[in-house]
């Protein structure tokens, strides 16, 4: 077995002195085998070119994006990913929050957030125990592409916040709210980005996909694009759990990346850094006024979405995610390191 890497999580949050600590998930892993060939909270309306479809969001799957500039109209903004492909982010309405990665114009893999998006035969809110009636879910996954074979097997814990299923022909991981047993979002991909990204445990036969190599540049790109996105995610599951809307903070997103980047580079793992103290130290350093502070740290998950689903479904997360006195929040993403922090400014 070779480990892809650790899905870390563990919850802060300070309310005065009170420290709450959550669960580590366990890594995925693949396996390599011999390379050969086989046989086998929003009063505002919806923007007017915001035109969804009657019959599912499925249909986008592997559009081209002439048609679907057609059907939907312009992204609100454009966001670049570490796998090739861009994110077209539609996010003016909260209700119709969704995210189409488009790949040399094509649209390769979606993820829905918006409660008022039609994901049939599924819906955004459903009770797993109603899902569990029109889908099959199972713990392995098998896919051939191009002659080569990979199968996925997901842990318990997978099955429950997010298991990968075939939807109407397509590929999806459907993300849960293991608490409410409620669909809270899906994924919707290809095979060819779901073995690239490798969200689950992985064995192969023939020739893995790997992402692109990026530079320096590319990654501060994407850090800032997808610290906008756990921003604008975050206060999108707050409206569905009908909380109030957080406002961006700015100098707190410092504080938040200045750890995420330490944490990187200097190779540990937790809320105290080595460096720069706790999270009440590293606030009070950037003269940060505040009654209360909270913090979410997670690293290498595949990209922001699965951080915020991740946090979402731990308990000590959820509490910060979801608490109704904090009104601020700051975000901060270095790489495959994420940072929350939550406060209440004086």
């Amino acid at each position: 077995m070779r480990n892809i890497g650790m899905i870390i999580v563990i919850a802060f949050i300070l309310f005065g002195f009170s420290i709450f600590y959550d669960d580590i998930a366990q890594p995925p892993e693949f396996t390599e085998s011999p390379t050969e060939q086989t046989d086998s909270s929003s009063s505002e309306k919806p923007k007017e070119n915001l035109k969804l479809p009657d019959s599912g969001i499925q249909q986008f799957l592997q559009m081209n994006q002439e048609e679907l500039l057609t059907k939907i109209g312009e992204p609100d903004r454009i966001n670049p990913t570490p796998y090739g492909y861009q994110w077209w982010i539609y996010d003016e309405d909260p209700d119709q929050y969704i995210q189409l990665g488009v790949d040399k114009g094509r649209v390769v893999t979606m993820f829905v957030l918006g409660r008022d998006v039609d994901v049939s035969p599924l819906k955004i809110g459903q009770k797993r125990s109603e899902i569990e009636k029109h889908i099959d879910l199972d713990n392995k996954a098998k896919l051939q592409v191009d002659g080569n074979d990979y199968q996925f097997e997901l842990t318990e814990d997978e099955m429950q916040t997010r298991p990968l299923v075939k939807m109407n022909g397509e590929w999806a991981q459907l993300y849960m709210d293991k608490f409410e047993k409620t669909l809270v979002g899906i994924r919707y991909v290809t095979p060819e980005i779901l073995i690239m990204q490798r969200p689950y445990s992985l064995e192969y036969r023939g020739r893995l996909i790997e992402q692109p190599e990026l530079a320096e540049k590319d990654w501060q790109e994407i850090q800032n694009a997808e610290e906008l996105q756990i921003f604008t995610m975050t206060n999108v599951i707050r409206e569905q759990y009908n909380v109030p809307a957080l406002q961006w903070h700015e100098e707190t997103s410092q504080v938040a990346y200045g750890h995420s980047k330490e944490m990187n580079e200097e190779n540990y793992f937790s809320h105290d850094s080595p460096n720069t103290g706790s999270l009440s130290d590293r606030l009070d350093r950037q003269d940060i006024k505040y009654n209360q502070a909270g913090e979410n740290i997670a690293a290498n998950y595949i990209d922001g979405i699965e951080a915020v689903i991740g946090w979402l479904n731990s308990e000590g997360h959820r509490k910060a995610m979801l608490n109704e006195e904090f009104t601020h929040l700051g975000v901060g993403v270095y790489e495959k390191y994420y940072t929350q922090n939550f406060i209440v400014p004086w």
